[in-house]
């Protein structure tokens, strides 16, 4: 079977996404690496903006739960998170920021304020929105259709 007009451009999205995102994640790796910090292990501190177990962080991430627990250990040894009791559930323990971690937290969103700000400023507005709508459609089609 071949591809229709929309599959042939779904198609290009795709590998162009996959392009985007490595950019993305050497982009993030250049923000944070004045903290000792990696992309992978930025996004795990932004998932816990509350106390949250290892399973719910890589649900809401995408990601598988090894993986999160891996950064979460490596996270703890640095500091900028620490385990608590889930009194909701005895074995999964709530993954929580320290102070450390909200600084570092912190200072990365200001980072990533102004690398945005200068990276937003070459596209116009409207067509950022109507990419960032597109792009949760397709991301809400595929939750929808996990087994495709």
């Amino acid at each position: 079977m071949a591809h229709t007009r929309g599959g042939k451009v779904f198609t290009g999205l795709v590998l162009e996404v996959f392009r985007l995102n490595c950019r993305f994640l050497a982009a993030g790796d250049r923000l944070t690496k004045p903290l000792a910090l990696t992309s992978a292990r930025w996004q795990v501190l932004g998932a816990i903006k509350q106390a949250r177990s290892v399973a719910q962080i890589a649900r809401r991430m995408g990601l598988a739960r090894q993986n999160v627990q891996r950064l979460a250990d490596a996270l703890e040894k640095e500091g900028m998170v620490a385990y608590a009791p889930n009194p909701d559930h005895q074995r999964a323990k709530l993954v929580c920021l320290t102070e450390r971690g909200k600084k570092a937290f912190g200072r990365l969103g200001r980072l990533q304020e102004a690398w945005a700000n200068q990276i937003a400023s070459s596209i116009p507005q409207p067509e950022l929105t109507v990419t960032l709508e597109v792009l949760r459609k397709l991301r809400s089609t595929l939750e929808t259709r996990q087994n495709d």
